[in-house]
């Protein structure tokens, strides 16, 4: 099933899709679509309106999400395995339950967005900004975290265990139980010091400019 530029907004479109067959939407609009429990494995979303989209408990392994997005998706106990989204406005999707297991996030608007909850393996985030995101309990050990903001983002008990963090920005930030041991923070603005992010980040690794902001704001001069 392909389909181009067509108006799909508020549809029921999960009874339409046949598992098995592979599905392109390009360029159409599925502003509050009921895509539920839909097959869509291996699906292409290019350049799509996704506003109030509802995948909820979708198959949407190895789907691939280009361009387009919109406020409200729903992707909560949704399969995002090998998911990938490029360029996408994800502001305030929930992804709660979902199956994130090697889902790349790449160039995203996700302000507000909620992956509090997800399951899996991991994902990856790259150039996206995640303002005012809900993180929770989120594991992302080991990974390359590159441009990433995170400005007021709630990471409370996130795992970045041995990351690496690059043009990132931590300011704001919720860190309660966040455990950032053998992490690599030398490429993040770390914002204002207090005592919560210094608990957080015991075990990480921080440069020396970052080591004398921290050292300054307890009252004690690095010459």
């Amino acid at each position: 099933m392909e389909v181009e530029g067509e108006d799909l907004s508020h549809s029921a479109l999960g009874e339409r899709l046949t598992p098995g067959e592979a599905h392109v939407f390009r360029g159409c609009d599925l502003t509050g679509a009921d895509l539920r429990e839909a097959a869509l494995g291996g699906a292409r979303f290019e350049s799509c309106v996704l506003e109030r989209a509802d995948f909820r408990k979708a198959d949407l392994d190895g789907a691939v999400f280009s361009g387009g997005g919109g406020m409200g998706l729903r992707f909560d106990d949704a399969d995002l395995v090998d998911a990938t989204f490029t360029d996408v406005d994800l502001s305030s999707a929930r992804f709660g339950g979902a199956l994130l297991s090697d889902a790349a996030f790449t160039g995203c608007r996700m302000i507000g967005a909620s992956l509090t909850a997800g399951r899996g393996t991991g994902f990856t985030l790259t150039r996206s900004n995640l303002t005012l995101a809900n993180l929770g309990g989120c594991s992302l050990r080991g990974q390359v975290i590159e441009g990433v903001r995170f400005d007021d983002a709630d990471l409370s008990g996130c795992d970045f265990t041995g990351a690496t963090f690059s043009d990132c920005r931590l300011r704001g930030t919720k860190l309660i139980r966040t455990v950032f041991a053998k992490a690599d923070l030398r490429g993040a603005d770390l914002g204002e010091p207090d005592d919560a992010k210094l608990r957080a980040f015991a075990g990480a690794i921080v440069n020396q400019a970052q080591a004398a902001a921290i050292l300054a704001a307890r009252g004690i001069t690095v010459l």
